[in-house]
């Protein structure tokens, strides 16, 4: 079986040629994004679900360079936003059992933590919804402006005025919260500010 080129998808795309793609590149993406990441299950989902947002995007794909290096660099791009969300998520888990041990954190800061997160809750809910949604893709999945735009069909200038208005609003509301509370919470929490 040939590899297929960018030839046979200049035509609108057929279910044989997408068959015929997948059956030939599927086992090397794998082996490079199982490389990457060292992990048979994550370098799988990877693959597949690369293949089915190119399945999904087919009619609006312009791919500049030859289709195998396209289908590698996406499951690169990939790979590395898996990575990026590992790392966020074992971030997460250490500062969530650091919060809840006892003999590293006072009472009193729990508490503050606490309130913090309820307060930025309402904060974000008092949000326009759009607003909220960019503000979340930006600081919790740590998407640059360009995926959100792309993800939600928006330009990236909208994304950025709708971060700003987003950031003016949580500076306004957390305020005088945030000026009380202990200066380790403050840096915590610091990064969702800038």
């Amino acid at each position: 079986m040939s590899a297929p080129t960018l030839e046979i998808f200049q035509q609108p795309f057929s279910d044989e040629a997408f068959e015929l793609l997948f059956k030939s590149h599927y086992k090397a993406l794998h082996a490079y994004a199982s490389l990457m990441l060292r992990d048979e299950d994550a370098s799988e989902e990877i693959v597949q679900n690369m293949f089915l947002k190119f399945w999904e995007k087919r009619d609006l794909l312009n791919i500049q360079t030859s289709l195998k290096a396209y289908l590698y660099k996406c499951v690169h791009n990939d790979s590395l936003n898996y990575i990026k969300h590992q790392t966020i998520k074992a971030k997460y888990q250490d500062h969530a059992a650091y919060s809840r041990n006892d003999h590293h954190e006072a009472a009193s800061s729990k508490v503050e933590l606490s309130e913090l997160e309820v307060k930025l809750k309402e904060a974000l809910d008092e949000l326009p919804e759009g607003c909220r949604t960019i503000f979340q893709m930006s600081r919790f999945e740590e998407l640059k402006y360009r995926e959100i735009a792309e993800q939600l069909g928006l330009s990236i200038k909208t994304v950025e005025n709708q971060m700003g208005k987003a950031l003016k609003v949580l500076r306004l509301k957390l305020a005088d919260f945030i000026a009380l509370i202990m200066p380790g919470i403050i840096m915590y929490y610091k990064d969702f500010f800038n």
